[in-house]
């Protein structure tokens, strides 16, 4: 990501040829099949998106006005849905954005003749999506496989700081991409670029912008300066044109290991920092931090909620002279708000009515349960804080946007002795006390303190991924397994194993395990510490695995390891432009010890130890022969690290290459002479 500011670039000749196309008249080129065949996978692709917003004077105020133009080559009909298309308008009080100038036909090559439909302005539909934000929604007619569409719009807003966005890459390729700002002197706009694909065009230019004013009353102070102007005044101010384009862009593939889509894709972000008008100084109008934590302290629905527990303090106060420790009591009064309150699945950082009100119905959202946990700690005596932050599919936070925004949930922290810190959180039974849940394992928060500034505070766990196999297996001279296997699932790898066997059920998560390995039988199971979610889950079972012909062999070649290991390199993809997450550190243990048959001995494998750059990881392979007639295989995959940038992934794919390859060679076991 870089932050673009006025002092970034200066004006700079384009290192490519604009691309620009006529409304109405597609390419001949654009039908033929031939000129698709890079992109045939793809469902379709985007020839041209072209956008710009500019200011223009409305009365006495300013206005953004945003123009679209869009042409998309249809290869499939997997790609039809892009043929509806989603235009978001902000609303708020009496005032609402405005889309105008809609037009759009569908090009169809029919009898070497090209077949030109209108789309029907009438079938467009409004959808109230949000508060503020409702989508006016249409779709091109007569779409078939090889179709080109195209449409063009614009948007007149009097939000000044709704500045429209631009997205340079979709889910399906883009060969240009381009959008075009003319910002006057007024206002001063943050400009983000976000994603992983390089500009083949940046250009930056200062000019005159001349502006009509129809209006004899005196300007508002967002506009012209507050000074009184005749009728049709032409006002001439200094002003900036940016020119932005990215061509041949990738889709944006949702591949193992991401966050949201949004946090990856190539994009220029705006926000309106502050108005510059003649006479008054520099006016900030984004805010800060320090003023976004001011207003969610004195906010009903967030600070307001923290000193109304009252209803609880004869369940709490026992707890404070039971549990003098701390740590001890937060998880103490913890598991009295879990057992009180379910989270309904709902995200968010402000209550979403009293907080009695989800006691009192025993279900609330993610806010309710937690805004109830921090007061409820608090009364309990602990200085516990709230500290607010996005979860993985609502996005990165951007240190650089003060915008409440981008937050969608809240947690507790507790300051613990030796500058420790405990976060806490009762959305999840399944997790111990001071574990996040997966869904907020997003880098950063951002922590809501009285009296001072916040800060940032590091969501980077202390428990990772953790599972570990011991398997105990006789081979006959057939070529029959069997044996004991016990499992254990530890850190947010326990998490999601009780999760899943809360939903299945012994008998169908046992199935499940069973159906991964089609020739493997399964007589006996039980699990253990189910409800001790502080240990390890952990599963013991037999396991008997036929051998694949019948009669006695000589010779025999097994790979035990393969069957308990990942199984396939999760990355697939030769290149990644955008980093990996896996949220937290992992730890993957196989011990496998394999009984020979009486008179057999084994080839073993030579050891092996891969490490990653930087101390990224380490997968370590041993083979050895501890007593006559056995073998034991160890087989220990460590992830040092929660996310590896896109720099890392080749070293990353080809860590697992090597790790798998190394769990699947096989062994040699062959009669003694």
């Amino acid at each position: 990501m870089a932050l673009l500011t006025a002092a970034s670039a200066q004006a700079q000749k384009a290192p490519v040829k604009v691309v620009e196309i006529k409304f109405g008249k597609p390419e001949p080129a654009d039908f033929d099949a031939k000129s698709f065949v890079a992109d045939s996978a793809a469902p379709a692709v985007v020839l041209y998106d072209y956008g710009a917003t500019r200011f223009r004077l409305n009365g006495s105020s300013f206005q953004l006005e945003s123009d679209r133009v869009t042409r998309i080559k249809i290869l499939k009909k997997s790609g039809y849905n892009v043929a509806t298309v989603e235009v978001p308008l902000y609303h708020r009080d009496r005032s609402e954005e405005k889309l105008v100038g809609l037009r759009g036909f569908t090009y169809n090559e029919v009898g070497g003749k090209v077949e030109k439909v209108k789309l029907e302005i009438a079938k467009a539909f409004t959808e109230e999506r949000t508060k503020n934000i409702r989508v006016r929604k249409f779709t091109l007619p007569n779409v078939r496989e090889g179709a080109i569409i195209e449409y063009a719009y614009t948007v007149t807003s009097d939000f000044l700081f709704n500045f429209q966005d631009w997205s340079f890459q979709r889910e399906i390729p883009t060969r240009w991409s381009e959008f075009q700002a003319v910002i006057p002197e007024y206002f001063d706009y943050k400009m983000l670029m976000q994603g992983y694909e390089p500009l083949v065009l940046q250009t930056r230019e200062d000019s005159q912008m001349q502006y009509n004013l129809h209006t004899e009353a005196s300007l508002d102070p967002g506009a012209a300066g507050g000074r009184v102007a005749s009728d049709n005044e032409l006002i001439v101010a200094k002003g900036t044109s940016y020119h932005w384009a990215m061509q041949n862009v990738p889709a944006l593939r949702d591949e193992p290991y991401m966050t949201t889509m949004r946090d990856y894709v190539a994009r220029i972000n705006f926000e309106l920092a502050g108005e510059r008008m003649p006479g008054q100084g520099y006016h900030n109008v984004a805010g800060n931090w320090e003023k976004i934590n001011m207003d969610l302290l004195s906010n009903d629905e967030f600070g307001g909620q923290l000193g109304h527990v009252g209803f609880l303090e004869a369940a709490l106060k026992p707890l404070a002279a039971q549990y003098p420790d701390p740590a001890a009591r937060a998880a103490a009064v913890r598991e009295l708000v879990l057992k009180s309150v379910k989270y309904d699945g709902t995200n968010g950082y402000s209550a979403s009515g009293p907080l009695k009100r989800s006691y009192e119905l025993h279900r609330g959202t993610a806010a309710d349960v937690n805004l109830l946990l921090i007061a409820a700690l608090r009364q309990a005596g602990l200085a516990v804080e709230p500290v607010i932050l996005s979860t993985r599919g609502h996005g990165r936070v951007n240190q650089n946007f003060p915008l409440l925004e981008q937050f969608n949930y809240v947690v507790g922290l507790l300051p613990l002795a030796d500058n420790q810190e405990l976060l806490l959180d009762a959305t999840e039974p399944l997790l111990p006390c001071g574990v996040l849940p997966t869904r907020c394992l997003n880098q950063t928060g951002r922590l809501v303190t009285k009296g001072v500034a916040g800060r940032w505070v590091n969501l980077a766990p202390a428990q990772r991924h953790s599972h570990y196999q011991d398997i105990k297996l006789t081979l006959d001279e057939q070529g029959n397994l069997t044996g004991k296997v016990h499992e254990e699932h530890g850190g947010y790898s326990g998490a999601a194993a009780r999760e899943k066997l809360q939903q299945l059920g012994e008998k169908k998560y046992v199935s499940e395990l069973a159906s991964q390995h089609p020739s493997w039988e399964f007589p006996t199971y039980a699990f253990g510490e189910v409800g001790e979610v502080t240990k390890p889950l952990a599963l013991n079972y037999e396991l008997r695995q036929p051998a694949s012909s019948s009669g006695k062999a000589s010779e025999l070649y097994i790979s035990p390891l393969a069957s308990f290991g990942e199984g396939r390199n999760p990355f697939s993809h030769a290149e990644r432009t955008y980093p990996v997450d896996f949220g937290a550190s992992s730890l993957d243990v196989i011990t496998l010890t394999l009984t020979l048959p009486p008179g057999y001995t084994a080839e073993l494998p030579k050891p092996a130890t891969i490490a990653l750059p930087a101390q990224g990881g380490r997968y370590v392979y041993m083979a050895s022969s501890p007593t006559p007639g056995t073998v034991q295989l160890t087989s220990r995959l460590t992830l040092d690290k929660p996310i590896y940038g896109a720099e890392e992934y080749a070293s990353l794919r080809e860590f697992y290459r090597l790790a798998l390859a190394k769990q699947a060679e096989a062994l040699v076991i062959k009669k003694g002479s």
